[in-house]
């Protein structure tokens, strides 16, 4: 399971941010399937058996890596409209498609290990979802959708739109396509 933290000596920050860091690096010069945990653990400098002491595959490695950079980099905007904060929102979200081989590895990992696929939805694609949805609750409580609009539906757009560019890399994500979905969105729930 991820992230188990009962036994042993307390996690040191600095070695855990060393550890996330080098994950991510490795990632993006070589790509998912050439992950190991002892590249991860020779880049930040620990010991494999560290590595291994805090999480039990790459999967989660970069789980908790990717965690941590969306809480710092997607940030929930308060803008007081629902068009300036979806823009925002997917536009941050957007701007991230440097996390292709990341999101595509860890899908291609839910696809194979189902308790890793828990970790995934549960720990990451669910609290996504919910940072959205206060987005999108907040222009409700504002009168910008209205009551009869399917939130979750309006989630599943944005997220498949993501998903969906990222694993058929067929058409640009970036701020463009961000912009277009929002406008989308703003007109789906206008009267």
């Amino acid at each position: 399971m991820t992230d188990q933290r009962s036994r042993g000596r307390p996690r040191s920050e600095a070695a855990r941010q060393a550890i996330l860091a080098a994950a991510m690096l490795d990632l993006a010069e070589h790509g998912y399937a050439a992950l190991t945990m002892q590249g991860i653990a020779a880049r930040a400098g620990v010991g494999k058996q560290t590595v291994y002491r805090w999480w039990s595959s790459k999967a989660d490695v970069v789980l908790e890596a990717l965690i941590d950079r969306a809480e710092t980099s997607i940030t929930l905007p308060d803008e007081g409209t629902l068009a300036a904060d979806l823009d925002a929102f997917i536009g941050a979200t957007f701007r991230e498609r440097g996390l292709r081989s990341v999101l595509t590895g860890l899908m291609a990992q839910a696809l194979l290990d189902p308790e890793f696929a828990k970790a995934f939805r549960d720990r990451f694609l669910f609290s996504r979802r919910a940072a959205l949805r206060r987005i999108l609750d907040r222009a409700a409580a504002r009168g910008e959708i209205p009551p009869d609009v399917d939130r979750e539906l309006l989630i599943d757009v944005v997220y498949g739109v993501l998903w969906y560019r990222l694993m058929l890399d067929h058409a640009p994500l970036g701020e463009d396509a961000g912009r277009e979905l929002t406008g989308l969105l703003i007109r789906a729930v206008s009267p």
